[in-house]
């Protein structure tokens, strides 16, 4: 198993934007085969600022998930235009 653990900021006002695509991103990802979960979640202490949980059954998957046309269209296309910054990191499980 493979995470994905996204932390983002927007730029202010462009939440609810921000909200939407990320909304028909999870509907979108969770299609995926190889998708376990997908979550967004968005700060309760400064609303600009959202967090991913992805999970996947392996690298592949994750990596079919970044070729895929919903990722460009949605996160390339979408979401990149409203990120001011930006961290991730993978995680694997351990046990």
């Amino acid at each position: 198993m493979t995470v994905l653990i996204v932390h983002m900021t927007v730029k202010l006002g462009t939440e609810e934007e921000c909200i939407r695509l990320c909304r028909e991103m999870t509907e979108e990802s969770l299609k995926e085969p190889g998708c376990l979960q997908y979550v967004v979640h968005q700060s309760k202490e400064n609303p600009h600022c959202f967090a991913f949980y992805e999970e996947y059954v392996d690298e592949a998957a994750l990596n079919l998930h970044w070729a895929s046309p919903h990722f460009a269209r949605i996160l390339l296309g979408g979401i990149d235009k409203l990120v001011e910054s930006r961290t991730r990191e993978l995680f694997a499980p351990i046990g």
